[in-house]
């Protein structure tokens, strides 16, 4: 083996967003990020260059062009890279019931009655950008696991199975650890192990390298 001491390793693990987010475009995406097309606030390029097209279903920053995710204003094949930052939770029940912090996702991205709903928000995202992305083109998708009504929803899997079977390539996958979480006082009782790390899986559109038997 080569003397690695003076050479920086890239690890698939970090607290810093900012530093997997470089680490990513030095590996794979060296130019920068075509689209953003879930922008919100720009919270990722706080480190990293804008990206050249910036869209939102409901912008909140000059210059972000209004879009769907699942339906953009782009021609097939037409850029190399997606960079993307959906929403993780749905809000389970009566809205009018959903906690604070439930009622600002609301507001921000809107309502998903159930997991099965913004998974399939997931999905036609996904096929979507297949659509729009060059051939070898990266798709990098932030992901978060949830848990709800004492139910378990891995949806890093749902994603990573979603984007096989559109045709994606699950090129790498990074964790983002998080030293603190905010945690209800009503969860007393705990069944599941409480989620202090997110994913961000990068994708790319070419061949499948690896036979994963069991997607369709």
């Amino acid at each position: 083996m080569g003397n690695l001491t003076n050479k920086t390793v890239i690890k698939s693990v970090s607290y810093s967003q900012d530093e997997i987010l470089k680490n990513i475009m030095k590996l794979y995406v060296p130019e920068g990020f075509d689209l953003d097309p879930t922008y919100s606030l720009g919270n990722f390029y706080k480190k990293i260059p804008q990206p050249k097209y910036k869209m939102d279903i409901d912008p909140v920053r000059k210059g972000v062009i209004q879009a769907d995710s699942t339906d953009l204003p782009l021609s097939d094949e037409s850029i190399n890279s997606i960079i993307f930052d959906p929403p993780f939770l749905a809000t389970i029940g009566n809205v009018a019931e959903s906690k604070k912090k439930s009622n600002i996702i609301i507001k921000r991205f809107g309502y998903y009655k159930n997991m099965n709903s913004l998974w399939t928000y997931y999905k036609k995202s996904l096929k979507e950008f297949y659509r729009v992305l060059k051939y070898k083109g990266f798709l990098v998708c932030k992901i978060q696991d949830s848990i709800s009504s004492s139910k378990q929803y891995l949806s890093h899997v749902e994603l990573i199975n979603a984007g096989i079977h559109f045709g994606f390539y699950p090129k790498d996958i990074f964790i983002l650890l998080s030293k603190n979480v905010i945690l209800s006082p009503k969860h007393s009782n705990q069944q599941h192990a409480r989620k202090f790390h997110s994913y961000f899986v990068v994708f790319c559109k070419e061949r499948l390298k690896v036979n994963y038997t069991y997607v369709s």
